[in-house]
């Protein structure tokens, strides 16, 4: 639900990934409306890969503890690793929707690291204060949250002090 934005969407899948949405929203990713591209996560000649390629912004979403270490070390052994390198390196936008609890020190410390080098550490946590009214408001209150770390403006959007 953007507002007036014109945003391009491009997507890259893991293997790991391809599962999460089958197991738990028995789809695939074929089937996520806003991206218009999808891209191999094996192939390291795609456009992400490379800062000529002008992104604006990065999300993981979910970013698992493994991608997390590897953006945290530098290690690029698939494509997301190797656009999310490539995002701090052109410092541009790089947010990490972390999903995983409870978190241990190495997750913390991996967290940390990320955030020293530039990117935004935002787990998927509803805006209580908002009082969502069921399950799909709590999920949008973190949708709204997201869009303002992209500074993409969201129909809808509910701010504290403000009233419906």
């Amino acid at each position: 639900m953007l507002e007036k934005e014109d945003v391009t969407v491009h997507g890259i899948c893991s293997e790991a990934g391809t599962k999460v949405l089958e197991l738990e929203h028995d789809c695939d990713c074929s089937r996520l409306p806003a991206v218009s591209k999808w891209f191999d996560c094996h192939d390291f000649s795609a456009a992400p890969a490379s800062g000529s390629a002008d992104y604006d912004a990065m999300v993981v979403i979910p970013c698992s503890m493994g991608t997390l270490a590897a953006i945290a070390s530098g290690i690029t052994s698939n494509l997301i690793h190797r656009a999310a390198d490539v995002t701090l390196k052109e410092n541009k936008k790089l947010v990490l929707v972390t999903r995983e609890t409870p978190l241990n020190r190495t997750h913390l410390k991996n967290m940390l690291a990320v955030h020293d080098a530039g990117a935004v550490i935002c787990p998927p946590h509803p805006g209580f204060y908002l009082r969502p009214k069921n399950l799909e408001e709590a999920a949008m209150t973190f949708s709204w949250r997201l869009g303002d770390q992209l500074g993409l403006a969201m129909e809808g959007r509910k701010r504290w002090g403000t009233r419906d």
